[in-house]
């Protein structure tokens, strides 16, 4: 049969050209997709150096470095504040074999930071400015089946005005360089199912699935499906569509035969009635699978899955309701850098970023500001994580065709990669903080709907004009006064940090001495010690209550993960969790604002050392809580909702203690008179000994993905207590495939160092070891998946 063509051909793909990448299953990808993410050759070009020839099958690129993708084009120190920019090339060589010779043959890079040129053995088959959204190509033409073929790709992530947004040295963030997201060879028959951005057709190509009605008795899926034939001949062609949820079939349809003429298309639309739907919400992230299978003569000539789940975001004046039920979005913005490599970071890596926000008692993600990666939108579908996906753009609007068009090319593609995604809310196609014309949001504006028809659709954008949505930072509202009459949803996109930085941004920090201004901000980092995070944690409840004060139906604290801004000498460092993904205190406020359902919990946000503040804060979200010192009841709080109380979930609870005495602080959290978690804090003495552990959150170490992965390295007491005045060099010793990625000295901050290391190919256990002066050396011991 056909089917097991194509995957032995395939399999002959990957045998001579990447040998070290297994065949995904077919329930996990399409039949004849795969990733060619490894045997890649790079270069970094000098700045005095020519690239002349480097696209050519005949040279020679046996010197250049030996990668496998993700990739960032420079590894850069912790602190990023010149930013290397400039020009870099990847080859790769793919043999294929003869039998590809009548197969469709497309090319995928998932992220190209940001001007690519790509050669397939010589010859020019695409140019593309962006550097966000994926980068597609029709390869068939340009490979030679039963050869070796070169694919060369240029990269050039200089500042370009044709793209935005501010150059680099004036930028609040950075633009890495590299091949770092997945790339993809797919091998179709010449009836398949077309790739939406190749296709090139409005609210078409690929498969397009939307719910007409979503209701608990029974929901209508509507499923659009292009279909092009290539061959000589005519084709007469039928359509299955196979709805799964666990594995299991729930429904299928099969379509009428439609003939489509050689060189022809057509569209096939099904509406699937679904019994007793399972929907997707933040509570219940429900997910079906969608198989598309295409028969001519009853033979399989192509296959694809979408994930998919069946909701309704619906906005009633103010209020958003997911599925018929009224909800607020507590969520969070993220920018998506890791420290040292940038953007090239593993999909694993990326799911972890996922889960961390979630297990924050977050439900929503604003996505600032660009696309973010296919993995993480990945881990927001399966989580239960809504998103705002954002089109890049950030203060700088040109006033220029090309970058309009670039702009609305932007927004189309945009939409044709997340359409299918139940975890979109609204398509933010503005250019942040960023004046834009009316004429130009009407465009964007019109193209959301032209790309996604039906009811219940949304754009979004920052001023309050032409889009569906408005977003309006705390800061904004603050300083130039609080619409009253808004006429749309409203949705507080930052908050939590400029206003509480900034001299100009609406409160009193203009009458404040800049070190008392600092001190009193939300930007810290986490080794300024208990006082100045426990500020922070004050900010952070303080702005998302004056939120829950106006008619917003959800808000964004800026930021979740501190990172490098590309004109600053210091770490944004407002996130509630360090670049190392650390928690600050504020994580725990967030934690506690979120409902039991999704986990009760309680936390003492105090070392609990003599320069501790004697007023204990302590976090939960149970309806209770006690605190014992060495055992002894200090006192049992519940709610108090005159002090600063969210009335959505619950403020801190504060515990007056008279004296420090050195022990051990518990924290007890009840619902309904029964104890349902803990947290104790006990007092740290001399170090040691170095405590070594992964960041795991969901996803173990995995080899040959080129998986990037934290190591924790606390110095602790000889009770296992991490000290956090502990700030010395730690050594890192690794042993078995796996590469260490620092760049400069490795030091503990509040007490924990942090090691970034790539996970190799090798499926077999590694070591890591620490050590440190005068401390008990550190080991783990990692089995690999």
């Amino acid at each position: 049969m056909m089917k097991s063509f194509v995957f032995f051909v395939l399999l002959l793909v990957l045998s001579f050209a990447v040998p070290t990448l297994a065949l995904a299953s077919p329930e996990q990808l399409d039949a004849c997709k795969q990733k060619i993410n490894s045997g890649w050759k790079f270069k970094l070009l000098d700045a005095a150096e020519t690239d002349s020839g480097f696209q050519s099958v005949m040279l020679d690129d046996a010197s250049w470095a030996s990668v496998s993708l993700p990739h960032t084009a420079h590894v850069e120190p912790l602190v990023v504040n010149d930013q290397w920019q400039g020009i870099c090339w990847y080859r790769k060589t793919i043999e294929l074999p003869q039998e590809v010779v009548e197969k469709k043959l497309f090319v995928e890079f998932e992220g190209a930071m940001s001007q690519s040129r790509i050669w397939i053995n010589g010859e020019l088959v695409k140019e593309r400015m962006g550097g966000y959204l994926p980068v597609v190509l029709d390869a068939t033409e340009y490979f030679k089946p039963g050869e070796k073929n070169v694919v060369a790709v240029r990269l050039d992530n200089t500042d370009n005005p044709l793209t935005g947004p501010k150059p680099l040295k004036i930028l609040d963030f950075n633009m890495y360089g590299g091949l770092y997201r997945n790339a993809w060879l797919t091998i179709k028959d010449k009836v398949y199912i077309s790739h939406p951005v190749l296709a090139g057709k409005t609210a078409g190509g690929g498969v397009f699935i939307t719910y007409p009605k979503v209701a608990a008795d029974e929901s209508i899926v509507k499923v659009k499906t292009h279909v092009i034939n290539e061959d000589a001949d005519k084709k007469v062609v039928e359509v299955v569509q196979s709805i799964y949820f666990e594995g299991k079939l729930v429904t299928e349809r099969k379509s009428k035969p439609v003939e489509i003429a050689s060189d022809g298309e057509a569209e096939f639309v099904e509406e699937i009635p679904v019994v007793s739907a399972k929907l997707w919400s933040p509570q219940s992230p429900s997910l079906y699978s969608m198989k598309t299978t295409v028969l001519v003569g009853g033979k399989l000539m192509d296959e694809q899955s979408e994930r998919f789940g069946v909701r309704e975001f619906e906005f009633k004046a103010h209020e958003l309701y997911v599925n018929g039920k009224k909800t607020f979005l507590r969520g969070v913005n993220r920018h998506q850098e890791y420290p040292f490599v940038g953007y090239a970071f593993s999909d694993n890596a990326q799911y972890r970023d996922a889960k961390k926000i979630k297990e924050a008692g977050f439900n929503h993600i604003r996505l600032s500001h660009y696309p973010h990666s296919p993995a993480f939108m990945d881990a927001c579908d399966e989580l239960g994580l809504i998103t705002l996906d954002a089109i890049m753009g950030w203060q700088y609007y040109l006033d220029d065709d090309r970058f309009r068009n670039y702009c609305y090319r932007s927004a189309i593609e945009l939409i044709r990669r997340d359409r299918n995604r139940p975890s979109v809310l609204a398509w933010e196609v503005s250019l942040n903080e960023s004046r834009m014309p009316v004429p130009f949001m009407e465009e964007l504006h019109r193209i959301t709907h032209a790309e996604y028809p039906g009811e219940k659709v949304y754009s979004s954008g920052w001023m309050n004009d032409v889009y569906d949505v408005f977003e309006q930072a705390r800061q904004h509202r603050i300083l130039h006064g609080y619409h009253e009459n808004l006429a749309k949803p409203y949705f507080v996109s930052e908050y939590g940090d400029w206003e509480y930085y900034s001299n100009n941004a609406g409160l009193n920090q203009d009458k404040l001495d800049k070190t008392t201004r600092l001190e009193a901000s939300s930007r810290q980092l986490r080794e300024y010690g208990e006082k100045r995070l426990l500020k922070q944690a004050y900010n952070v409840q303080e702005s998302h209550n004056d939120n829950l004060g106006t008619s917003a139906y959800g808000d964004a604290y800026w930021v979740m993960y501190d990172y490098n801004r590309g004109y600053h000498d210091e770490i944004e460092s407002s996130g509630i969790m360090d670049i190392f993904r650390l928690p600050k205190f504020s994580y725990h406020f967030y934690q506690s604002q979120r409902e039991t359902s999704a986990g009760a919990m309680v936390k003492i946000a105090s070392y609990w050392t003599p320069e501790s503040a004697l007023d204990i804060k302590v976090y939960s979200n149970c309806d209770e809580v006690q605190l014992f010192l060495d055992d002894e009841l200090v006192s049992s709080q519940k709610p108090d909702a005159d002090k600063n109380c969210t009335h959505l979930g619950h403020p801190p609870f504060t515990f007056k203690i008279e004296t420090f005495t050195s022990g051990t602080l518990k924290a007890v959290g009840l619902i309904a008179g029964t104890a349902v978690c803990e947290h104790a804090v006990k007092t740290p003495g001399k170090a040691a000994a170095l405590k070594v552990w992964l960041d795991e959150s969901g996803k173990m170490p995995t080899a040959g993905v080129n998986d990037t992965v934290f190591v924790y390295i606390a110095a602790v007491d000889e009770n296992g207590t991490i000290v956090p005045d502990y700030s010395e060099a730690v050594a890192i010793q690794l042993n078995g495939d796996v590469t260490l990625l620092n760049v400069g000295e490795i030091k503990a901050e509040a007490g924990i160092a942090t090691a970034l290391v790539q996970i190799g190919d090798a499926s077999d256990e590694i070591s890591i070891s620490a050590s440190a002066i005068g401390l008990q050396n550190g080991k783990l011991i990692v089995e690999l998946e």
